[in-house]
């Protein structure tokens, strides 16, 4: 079957060429990617190959990588192992130390417990004496007794026996509660241990003004009142002395009554009453004991002056005795020396007589004689000792001979 001309605009192509160009060009296309395929997969295997090598490679250092990880894992087990031992012995050591302690604690925790119930014990026994003395104060007649004892109290340990007297009768029947004796005086000064306290005790429980007014209008009839029945029963002349003495048995009223009634102690100023707190009581007695150790001391002057006389007396003898001990002292020296002398002597004549130097000796002994009787100057001086004669005498009235022993001056024995 003829195939018709194909026309491309002016172009006329055969058809057999044409498809036979087609066939050509197919057929180095498929060429053309056979050798793309073929260069491709060249190209594929040598990146197989690089990447097999890297693999190979990565491998190894993973297997050199988990070595080193395994290795470096025991030892951190080893590290946190050891880790955990150190801290279990310290954990175990702080636990047992912080056993120790509060066992510690808890022991000192139940002494300060029991120290606390003994603090609470007494404090309600102070709380029941509290009460008790609340009693007592209460008690018009148990107050001042209460005020007296303390009175006593302090003048008992300040003064002797015999200074004072305790609810002495005076000359109008009135009794004091202490009467102190003065030295070199009959008159006594009197110690009144009654102060009023009712009023005291409203003011200080008063909580409103009237109260409070009230209060203190009663302290001021009360003490007054008891001011002047002081100056009128306990000042006699020749008996008593022109002070009194009016006990607070508080300091605490006695710092109200100056702070809160000055007009009252001025009064009793006037009146010639000292208002005393037991601080000041115990200042007066302290002033009085010694005014009376004074007295005593001055009645006991003439005595003690006769001592000294007395004392200066057998100094006097003492001073002489120990002169003439003294001199039998020096006398017991001389007598020394002397019977040194003698020994002297006697060992210098034992010493002759061991080396049989008898002539010798009576020869020398004839000379000093001799000497001893011409050997003196006018003056009486000894004279002056030759080769042959004998030495000086002695300050002992001994003579030195030529052969250098100490001889007796037989003259000065004479």
């Amino acid at each position: 079957m003829a195939l018709d001309a194909i026309k491309v605009g002016s172009l006329t192509l055969d058809p057999l060429l044409v498809i036979f160009a087609l066939a050509s060009l197919g057929v180095i296309a498929l060429i053309a990617l056979a050798i793309t395929l073929i260069v491709h997969m060249r190209g594929r295997r040598r990146e197989t190959q690089a990447q097999a090598s890297e693999l190979a490679e990565l491998k190894g250092r993973l297997q050199t990588f988990a070595e080193i990880s395994v290795a470096r894992q025991g030892d951190v087990a080893r590290a946190v192992n050891e880790r955990l031992d150190r801290m279990t012995h310290r954990v175990g050591t702080d636990l047992t130390e912080t056993s120790r302690k509060t066992h510690e604690s808890i022991a000192k925790l139940h002494e300060r417990l029991a120290v606390i119930d003994t603090a609470q014990k007494n404090l309600t026994d102070l709380s029941t004496n509290m009460v008790s003395l609340q009693e007592i104060l209460a008690n018009k007649q148990a107050r001042g007794a209460f005020g007296q004892m303390r009175m006593e109290t302090i003048v008992k340990d300040g003064l002797p026996k015999g200074a004072y007297t305790f609810q002495a009768t005076l000359s109008n029947g009135k009794r004091p509660d202490c009467l102190l004796h003065m030295p070199n005086s009959q008159a006594g000064v009197v110690i009144d241990a009654k102060f009023p306290l009712e009023g005291f005790e409203a003011f200080r429980t008063a909580r409103r003004d009237e109260e409070k007014k009230e209060a203190a209008r009663r302290v001021r009839i009360d003490v007054a009142r008891h001011v002047d029945g002081m100056a009128e029963r306990y000042f006699i002349a020749g008996e008593t002395q022109d002070t009194a003495i009016l006990f607070v048995p508080s300091e605490a009223i006695y710092v109200d009554l100056c702070e809160h009634f000055s007009d009252l102690v001025q009064k009793a100023h006037r009146a010639r009453i000292v208002i005393c707190a037991p601080n000041m009581l115990m200042l007066a007695v302290q002033t009085m004991q010694a005014i009376l150790k004074d007295v005593k001391m001055r009645e006991q002057a003439h005595l003690i002056q006769g001592e000294v006389a007395k004392l200066m007396d057998d100094m006097g003898r003492f001073r002489e005795r120990v002169l003439d001990l003294q001199r039998h002292f020096g006398q017991a020296n001389a007598d020394i020396e002397k019977i040194l002398t003698s020994s002297e002597r006697i060992a210098a004549r034992g010493r002759k007589i061991e080396t049989l130097d008898f002539e010798d000796a009576a020869t020398k002994e004839t000379e000093t004689i001799a000497n001893g009787a011409h050997g003196t100057n006018g003056n009486g001086a000894s004279a002056p000792a030759t080769d042959q004669g004998p030495s000086a005498p002695s300050p002992q009235g001994e003579r030195r001979g030529n052969g250098g022993i100490r001889q007796p001056d037989l003259l000065a024995e004479k």
